[in-house]
C-alpha cells in the first residue's frame, strides 16, 4: 500500500536540503506546503524567535473520520547535526549513505517521510482513522530547544510516537533519561609567566587536578555523566586565571539524577578548596525523564502493529533524550520509535533502504490499530 519509490525520492529530497539547528526555514515552508495539501490545518508556532532561530515548530491537525478514536500525535524533527550542507544521498546494496564528506540526516528525516507517507496513504485509500496531530519540531540538536519552546497549549493527542530512534523499526522506547547541565568556573590569578609566575593561580592547572576527582563516564546502567568541553586561557606567556568546563549528568532514575549531580558539584567545590581557587558551579535542568507503563495504550498498539507486519519488537530503555521527555512532562504519553538510522551524528550514518519502507508500514499500522 505504501509507495516505495515516492518514500526513497522524497527522502533524498529531503536530506539535501541544509537544516543546521536554527537555520529550519527552507525545510519548514516545505513541510507547511506539503502538511496544508494533504488537508492538514498547520501552525508555525514562535519558538524559533525565542531560541534565535528563523523557524518555528510545525503543528498540523489532521481531522478524522471516526470520532470515537484516540487523537495521536505523530513526531519528529527538521534540524541536523553539522556537517550538513551538500549532502550527496548514495544507494548501494541496499545502504543508503552520504558520500563520507557531510552526514547523511536520516535522523531525523527517516522519522519524517514516514509521517508524510503515512499521510498520503491515508488520504489516497480513503483508510477511516482517528484525529492526528503531526508535530516538526525545530533545534532538537543540542538540547531539544523547539520542544523545550513549543507552545504546549497546541498539543491536544491523547498519546503520540516521536520517529526519532537508533534501532531497526520495532523499537519501542519506554523510558529516557533526565539530563543536567553543568556549568562551571574556576578562578584562579593571572600573571606574566616569563617576569613572575609565582604570583599567578594557574586555573588550567587547578582545574585538570579537580577534574581527576569528579565522576566520569558510566555510572551504572541507567546513569552516565560526561565533562564535554573545556576551555580557558589567553597566551602561552599568561598565566590563565579562567577555566571554563561544560558537562551534563543523565539517568532514568531522577533520584539517582540528583544525588550524581550533586556529588559532581560537592566534587568541585572540594577541589576548588585543595587548590587555592574559587569555583563558580551554574546547575541547569535541560529535560526530566520518562517511564512509560509497557502495557499502557501507546505501547501495546505499536507492539501489536509491529507483530501483524512481521517486525522484531524490542521493548527497551535509552540513554539519549529525545523530543518525547518534553511531550511526556507536557502531559502527552510519548514513546520514541526506532526507525533504522545508524551511525547517527557522523559522517558514517547510515540506514537500511528497507527500514525506510518499514517505518512507514509500521506507523500506517499502528494508525489503523488504533482506530479499529
Amino acid at each position: 500500500m505504501i509507495n516505495k519509490e515516492r518514500i526513497l525520492a522524497e527522502f533524498f529530497e529531503l536530506v539535501q536540503i541544509t537544516c543546521n539547528s536554527r537555520q529550519e526555514r527552507e525545510i519548514g515552508d516545505l513541510m507547511k506546503k506539503r502538511l496544508q495539501d494533504l488537508g492538514g490545518e498547520v501552525i508555525e508556532d514562535g519558538a524559533g524567535a525565542i531560541i534565535g532561530g528563523n523557524c518555528g515548530n510545525i503543528i498540523a491537525n489532521f481531522k478524522g473520520t471516526l470520532s470515537e478514536a484516540p487523537t495521536i500525535m505523530l513526531a519528529a524533527h527538521l534540524d541536523c547535526v553539522v556537517p550538513c550542507i551538500g549532502v550527496k544521498p548514495i544507494l548501494k546494496d541496499g545502504v543508503i549513505t552520504s558520500d563520507g564528506t557531510t552526514i547523511l540526516g536520516s535522523d531525523d528525516k527517516a522519522g519524517v517521510v514516514p509521517i508524510l507517507e503515512a499521510l498520503r496513504v491515508l488520504k489516497e485509500n480513503n483508510i477511516p482513522h482517528g484525529n492526528l496531530q503531526i508535530v516538526f519540531s525545530v533545534c532538537e540538536e543540542g538540547g531539544l530547544h523547539g520542544s523545550k519552546n513549543i507552545d504546549s497549549s497546541l498539543l491536544k493527542a491523547d498519546f503520540g510516537y516521536e520517529l526519532d530512534s537508533s534501532g531497526r523499526p520495532g523499537k519501542i522506547i519506554v523510558t529516557a533519561p533526565g539530563q543536567n547541565k553543568i556549568n562551571v568556573k574556576v578562578h584562579g590569578k593571572t600573571a606574566h609567566a616569563g617576569l613572575a609566575p609565582e604570583k599567578g593561580i594557574n586555573a588550567i592547572k587547578a582545574a585538570g587536578k579537580i577534574l581527576a576527582n569528579v565522576p566520569q563516564g558510566r555510572i551504572d546502567d541507567e546513569t552516565t555523566c560526561n565533562i564535554g568541553i573545556i576551555s580557558g586561557g589567553l597566551a602561552t606567556n599568561i598565566v590563565p586565571d579562567l577555566v571554563e568546563i561544560k558537562c551534563e549528568a543523565r539517568s532514568r532514575n531522577q533520584g539517582k539524577l540528583d544525588k550524581l549531580t550533586n556529588e559532581m558539584r560537592l566534587a568541585f567545590e572540594q577541589g576548588a578548596k585543595e587548590n587555592d581557587v574559587k569555583v563558580d558551579v551554574e546547575i541547569s535542568k535541560a529535560y526530566n525523564s520518562y517511564v512509560i507503563d509497557p502495557q499502557s495504550k501507546v505501547v501495546i498498539a505499536a507492539k501489536e502493529a509491529a507483530e501483524r507486519i512481521g517486525l522484531e519488537v524490542d521493548i527497551a530503555g535509552t540513554g539519549g533524550g529525545s523530543d518525547a521527555n518534553h511531550y511526556n512532562n507536557y502531559g502527552i504519553v510519548c514513546t520514541a520509535l526506532g526507525v533504522g538510522m545508524q551511525n547517527v551524528h557522523t559522517c558514517e550514518e547510515f540506514i537500511y533502504e528497507e527500514d525506510l519502507y518499514k517505518t512507514s508500514e509500521w506507523l500506517l499500522e499502528i494508525i489503523k490499530g488504533v482506530s479499529r
